[in-house]
C-alpha cells in the first residue's frame, strides 16, 4: 500500500542516521541531535522554507521517542483536537508517561485563541510541542509560546544532499528501486538545481519523470535532461510574495542598490518578480530608496523612480519588469547622499522633544488687511530683488539659530547660490 503514497512521502528517514541535509542542526555532535537520541526533548518550533525536512524531523522523532506521539495540522484541526490529544496523553492506562508529543504542522495557521489553548498543556509537561512553519515564528507564534519553546531554523537543502537524496530514491526500494532507471549524474544535478533547495519539489519532479516515461524494449526508462526539466517545469521561486521572504527579499534588493551593486538590484529584482511580487509595491520601494539613499547626489534619481512608478501603473506585466529594471539600475549606480535622509529625522526630532519657539514675524503670512500693524510680514526681504537672488535674513525661530540640518557631504551637488555655506 505504501508504494502508492507519493515518493518524497516513502522516503522520509526513518532514523536520524538517514537524515539528509540541516547538519547545523541534527549534526552528531550537536545539541538536537543529543537530545533526541536520549529522548529528553522539550518543545520546539521548526522555522523554515517547505521542503527543507521539518516534517521528516518530526517523523524521525516519533520513531525514537518513548513518548505518545500525536500529529495534527493547524489548517484542519482546532481547539479540540488538542483537548483530544491532551486527554489521551492522561490516560495512565493506555500512556503511562502521562505525557506525549504533539506535532502542529502549519502552527502559524492557528489563531491566538487556539495558540493559547496549548498554554496550560506545554507549561505543565503534558504536551512537548513540536510546531513547524514556514513563516517567521515571532511574528505569527505567540510570545509565550515562543518563550517556552526553542526555535529552531531550517534551512533550504543543499544541492549536494538533495542530489543524495534523489540518488538513495532511485536504487531504494521504499522509492524507485524496482524500475531500472538509467540517469545521468548531470541530469540529476538538474533535478537537485531546478529544485532550488526543496527536496520535496525535486523527488516529485523525479517521480513524475519516471511515471511518464515510456520504457524502452529492453526495460529501461531513460531520463534525459529535457525530461527533467519538463517535468520540473519551472526553477522553484524561494519566497511567497506574502511570507517572511518576501521581507528578506524587498531588504536586499534596496541594500543592494543603496550599496551601488546593479547586478544584485537586478538578481532581487527577478526574484520578487518571479515569485509574483506586484510591480508597483517595487516601484514605491525604488522610489523611497531614490530620495533616501540617492538625494541631493544626484535628485534625478527621484525623477526616474517615480516615472518609472507611473509607466508600471500604466503597462502592467511583463513589460513592467524592463521599467523597473532600468530604475533599480539607475538608483544602484548613482552617486549616494542621505543628508537630506538625516537632515528631516533631527528636524522632526528637535520639533518633538524641544523648544522650538515662535516663527519670525517678518516671514509669516498677512493674508488680511491690517495684520501687517501686528508686525506679520513686517521687514521681509524678497530675494529676487537683491543682486544673485539671494539675501541674508533670519528664518529660523530665535531659539532654533544656528541649528545645522542639512549638512552637504561631498556627494551632495552644489547648485546654492547661499553663501553662508
Amino acid at each position: 500500500m505504501e508504494l502508492n503514497q507519493p515518493l518524497a512521502y516513502r522516503m522520509r528517514p526513518k532514523s536520524l542516521d538517514e537524515f539528509v541535509g540541516q547538519e547545523h542542526i541534527v549534526g552528531k555532535d550537536k545539541l538536537l541531535y543529543r537530545t533526541i537520541q536520549a529522548d529528553r526533548l522539550s518543545s520546539i518550533i521548526l522555522w523554515g522554507p517547505p521542503g527543507c525536512g521539518k516534517t521528516s524531523l518530526a517523523k524521525v522523532i516519533s520513531e525514537t521517542t518513548q513518548y505518545k506521539f500525536t500529529k495534527i495540522n493547524a489548517v484542519t484541526s482546532g481547539v479540540s483536537d488538542i483537548k483530544r490529544a491532551v486527554e489521551e496523553a492522561g490516560n495512565l492506562l493506555l500512556n503511562p508517561s502521562g505525557k506525549c508529543i504533539l506535532f502542529i504542522d502549519e502552527i502559524h495557521r492557528f489563531n491566538k485563541l487556539q495558540q493559547d489553548a496549548l498554554l496550560p498543556y506545554v507549561e505543565d509537561g503534558t504536551v512537548i510541542l513540536i510546531g513547524a512553519t514556514t513563516e517567521n515564528p515571532y511574528f505569527e507564534v505567540n510570545k509565550a509560546l515562543i518563550s517556552r519553546s526553542m526555535v529552531i531554523k531550517l534551512e533550504p537543502l543543499k544541492k549536494t544532499d538533495i542530489i543524495q537524496v534523489l540518488k538513495n530514491a532511485i536504487t531504494s526500494k521504499d522509492g524507485l528501486g524496482n524500475y531500472r532507471i538509467q540517469i545521468s549524474d548531470s541530469t540529476i544535478e538538474t533535478i537537485a538545481e531546478i529544485s532550488n533547495g526543496d527536496v520535496r519539489t525535486a523527488l516529485n519532479g523525479l517521480e513524475i519523470a519516471v511515471l511518464t516515461t515510456k520504457m524502452g524494449k529492453d526495460g529501461i526508462i531513460e531520463i534525459t535532461d529535457e525530461i527533467a526539466s519538463q517535468s520540473m517545469n519551472t526553477k522553484k521561486a524561494m519566497f511567497d510574495k506574502t511570507g517572511d521572504s518576501h521581507y528578506d527579499n524587498i531588504s536586499a534588493m534596496i541594500k543592494s542598490m543603496r550599496g551601488s551593486d546593479p547586478d544584485a538590484a537586478i538578481f532581487y529584482l527577478a526574484r520578487a518578480l518571479n515569485a509574483g511580487e506586484d510591480p508597483v509595491f517595487l516601484a514605491r520601494r525604488i522610489t523611497i530608496c531614490a530620495s533616501e539613499d540617492v538625494g541631493m547626489a544626484n535628485p534625478n534619481a527621484l525623477v526616474v523612480a517615480t516615472s518609472a512608478m507611473e509607466a508600471v501603473r500604466m503597462i502592467g506585466m511583463p513589460e513592467a519588469r524592463i521599467i523597473l529594471a532600468e530604475a533599480v539600475t539607475y538608483v544602484a549606480i548613482s552617486k549616494k547622499s542621505n543628508a537630506t535622509y538625516l537632515g528631516i529625522n533631527r528636524a522632526m526630532e528637535d520639533v518633538k522633544t524641544k523648544n522650538t519657539g515662535t516663527i519670525p514675524m517678518h516671514i509669516r503670512n498677512a493674508p488680511a488687511e491690517g495684520m501687517s500693524q501686528f508686525g506679520y510680514g513686517k521687514g521681509y526681504k524678497y530675494p529676487h530683488d537683491f543682486p544673485g537672488h539671494f539675501v541674508e535674513q533670519q528664518y529660523l525661530p530665535d531659539e532654533m539659530l544656528g541649528t545645522k540640518y542639512y549638512i552637504k557631504d561631498e556627494n551632495c551637488i552644489d547648485n546654492s547660490y547661499n553663501t553662508q555655506e
